[in-house]
């Protein structure tokens, strides 16, 4: 198992926590909603050579404060800056970027605002297109239902969503390692992620402007982002692959580590 280590640093955003393993290639990986770094400890114990993998917490999640900025509104452009501004201040100019899910919107936010920190691009169960009418109706149902029962009762609704039933037998600990992850958020960071979530610009007409190699993956029983949105972010993406995981939900890089990690692997050193 790879050494992985927690640190933070302040940048010009405001004080960021991440965690990081191995050393080379910058790798950074963006997590999801409404997760923390964490979700992406077993992709870091298995750091391909030859790379050094960044996971932030995103502002109030994880070890990350929300406050310290300033504000508690945020929007998945001020994450993006965030992500970029921890860059700056590890004295990283581009690397491999990439996130799963919201981790997936931080992600294109950032190639809309930096494009030239890219040398290559992960977009893992997610998609480019905005909320629908019905999405931010259940956004809205999301932010009563933390209102009234806190991060407990979020993790209760989403946790049969984000996870696939048929990858228990493979990694049993999963549903419990995803809650501890969503319980140890704050309410303030969960609130402001799902109106950053509501509020996000459709990514879309961007799509083509990516010209860095990018690796798109989707979970076989991924129900809330499906293989037809990653299909079309891989069809409109010149220089992009697709890879499905098989027995995977949503939050594929959980319910599958091994295979995962073994495709990430696989598309950084091709790309190193």
């Amino acid at each position: 198992m790879m050494d992985i280590r927690e640190r933070t640093i302040e940048t010009d955003r405001g004080r960021v926590a991440y965690l990081e393993a191995g050393a080379g290639w910058p790798v950074i990986l963006i997590h999801a909603f409404p997760l923390a770094a964490a979700m992406w400890r077993p992709q870091l114990e298995r750091v391909p050579a030859g790379s050094w993998l960044i996971a932030p917490d995103l502002r109030g999640f994880g070890r990350s404060p929300l406050s310290a900025r300033g504000t508690s509104a945020v929007t998945i452009d001020d994450y993006a800056a965030d992500v970029g501004a921890l860059m700056d201040a590890l004295e990283i100019e581009s690397a491999t970027i990439g996130g799963l899910s919201m981790g997936g919107y931080v992600t294109l936010a950032m190639h809309r605002q930096s494009p030239e920190r890219f040398t290559g691009m992960l977009l893992a169960d997610t998609k480019s297109e905005a909320d629908t009418p019905q999405g931010r109706e259940g956004r809205v149902h999301a932010r009563e239902i933390l209102a009234a029962g806190g991060p407990r009762a979020v993790a209760d609704e989403m946790l049969p969503k984000l996870l696939a039933g048929i990858a228990r037998e493979d990694t049993p600990d999963a549903p419990a390692q995803v809650r501890a992850i969503i319980e140890g958020n704050s309410p303030d960071a969960m609130d402001a992620a799902i109106g950053a979530l509501m509020d996000r610009p459709d990514a879309t007409p961007g799509l083509a402007a990516i010209l860095c190699a990018t690796f798109v993956v989707v979970g076989e029983h991924d129900g809330i982002t499906p293989l037809a949105d990653a299909e079309s972010m891989q069809h409109a993406i010149e220089r992009s692959t697709l890879t499905v995981i098989p027995r995977a939900g949503h939050l594929s890089s959980i319910d599958q580590p091994a295979a995962f990690s073994k495709a990430l692997d696989d598309f950084v050193r091709s790309h190193l």
